[in-house]
């Protein structure tokens, strides 16, 4: 199975813990703000949930051909 990229935009971030509580092996605030835990994971359903829970929308989940999967716009 192909591995997914997560990137948080820390400047867009709110620091809310959404990401964290959802997704707590994936997230992490630092700074007071999210970031993620490793850059490139395995798929989880639980880091789309996240992405899609993020009221700001800092989270960008892709596919490892660079498909965006989170979040849906």
């Amino acid at each position: 199975m192909s591995e997914w990229t997560i990137e948080v935009d820390r400047a867009t971030c709110m620091g809310t813990g959404m990401c964290t509580s959802i997704a707590p092996d994936h997230f992490r605030l630092d700074g007071g703000t999210a970031t993620p835990v490793k850059s490139e994971v395995e798929p989880d359903d639980a880091i789309v949930d996240a992405a899609e829970s993020c009221p700001m929308e800092a989270i960008l989940v892709r596919s490892s051909d660079g498909t965006v999967l989170a979040p849906q716009v």
